[in-house]
């Protein structure tokens, strides 16, 4: 996956705060917090991994798909996938 080289800092930096929402959610599992705090969190884990999966996917793409013959077509994908995954 070569093209992830550039953007590589910023895909760690995610996958650390999506690593500390999961910790948060394992405290707050141990300390019986409220299950609307719970469900909070998990949905906020299920945004932040198809955030994740969004950007890498629309990389991947753009690198292996994306050309100038084909560039309205590619949007039009991008823009259903990010409705999908929200």
């Amino acid at each position: 996956m070569s093209h992830i080289h550039g953007d590589k800092n910023k895909l760690i930096s995610r996958i650390r705060r999506i690593k500390g929402q999961v910790n948060a959610l394992e405290d707050a599992l141990g300390q019986d917090i409220e299950c609307l705090k719970v469900l909070q969190q998990i949905a906020a884990i299920q945004g932040a991994v198809n955030g994740l999966m969004n950007e890498v996917l629309e990389n991947h793409l753009r690198e292996h798909i994306g050309n100038e013959q084909n560039q309205r077509e590619l949007e039009e994908v991008l823009t259903i996938i990010k409705r999908y995954m929200k």
